[in-house]
């Protein structure tokens, strides 16, 4: 594999996204990949201080500060461990990245997506995922799995997260070819399946010609 993979895993909280990037981990791996995983916000001794504010600050934090902070755990990650990797033939796969910025801070938050679109842009520097997952599960499902224990973005209210889901089925719409859809309200073993028929997929169509 001459060029790098980049596969990002997406969906709300409580979608089970983090369960299914280790479980594609070990899967490719096992195929004799070499994979790096990585995670927004919190890659790196820079990033696991920011993701300490944005996730357990108990203060008020206005939606453009907290915007902000997101798009430079981004440029951080995408400079130091994203990039190099890809670079080397590595496959990264990484948990969160723009489409949670769109998805939270613009249609859950209320700020300019056009705006956030330009912002992201800058900070990926032209680095944009080859594959992305959507784990798409229903809202109230979602609030029983995250539990009572609840950071700053899981206690941020049921309509809040409602316009989130929203927002990542719109983000689907919008970018079919690289966005795939997996229904998170399976089981783990039923949700995985779909995701290994889609990495399967494109690996076979994109990484092995």
């Amino acid at each position: 594999m001459e060029k790098g993979l980049f596969i990002t895993f997406e969906g709300a909280d409580g979608c089970g996204k983090s369960t299914q990037l280790a479980l594609c981990k070990e899967y490719l791996e096992k195929m004799g990949k070499d994979v790096v995983t990585t995670i927004e916000p919190g890659a790196g001794e820079f990033g696991q201080k920011l993701r300490e504010i944005l996730l357990h600050y108990n203060g008020d934090v206005c939606s453009l500060s907290e915007f902000f902070l997101f798009l430079a755990d981004r440029a951080q990650n995408v400079e130091y461990t994203i990039k190099p990797a890809i670079h080397q033939g590595k496959i990264v796969l990484c948990d969160r990245h723009t489409d949670s910025t769109v998805a939270y801070q613009g249609y859950g938050r209320g700020n300019d997506i056009d705006q956030i679109d330009t912002l992201n842009a800058i900070a990926v520097n032209g680095t944009i995922p080859d594959l992305t997952f959507l784990f798409d599960v229903d809202t109230e499902v979602a609030a029983q799995r995250v539990g009572d224990e609840k950071d700053r973005m899981e206690a941020a209210g049921k309509e809040f997260h409602k316009n989130v889901r929203y927002g990542y089925l719109e983000l689907a719409k919008k970018y079919p070819k690289r966005i795939k859809v997996i229904d998170a309200n399976l089981t783990i073993e039923e949700v995985f399946e779909q995701v290994k028929s889609v990495l399967n997929q494109y690996i076979k169509q994109y990484v092995n010609k």
